[in-house]
């Protein structure tokens, strides 16, 4: 049975963790053939929203407070496994990072993220903007986006 889950890092179990890794690490790396460090310790700090298919994480995102990453809210390591891409399971992850956001942030007036420039066009779509010239991050072009929230 597919559900949606919003926690704390602290509210993680061990296979949690595990999934949400296995997850990063096989798209991140592997599918993206990017060698990089993804533990940067801003998971601990982070309020994580992820759907599974009973079984499995299938997508998952972490949201930062205001003065972790950027000066705004910002979301990160946005991800759809593979085999439910096409589904518009990533939009529905964006709205419920966003959708959290408003209740725990009502002040924000802004959502940042780092888009990997291949899916500028997607998050276009979903009301982000770029900010700023392209840049690498671990080898990857990437820009700044933003949504305005309020």
């Amino acid at each position: 049975m597919m559900s949606w889950h919003y926690k704390t890092f602290d509210q993680f179990t061990a296979a949690e963790v595990y999934e949400l890794l296995r997850l990063r690490s096989a798209v991140f790396v592997v599918e993206q053939d990017c060698v990089y460090q993804d533990l940067d310790n801003q998971d601990q700090a982070a309020f994580h929203v992820y759907k599974t298919d009973g079984r499995r994480i299938i997508a998952c995102a972490r949201v930062l407070a205001p003065g972790t990453a950027y000066a705004e809210v910002s979301i990160g390591r946005v991800i759809v496994d593979l085999e439910y891409r096409g589904a518009e399971l990533g939009v529905e992850l964006m709205l419920r990072c966003e959708e959290w956001i408003w209740d725990a942030y009502p002040k924000s007036k802004e959502i940042k993220i780092m888009a990997q420039c291949y899916l500028e066009r997607w998050y276009g779509r979903q009301g982000y903007v770029g900010q700023g010239e392209e840049f690498l991050e671990d080898g990857i072009p990437h820009r700044i986006m933003s949504k305005t929230i309020a």
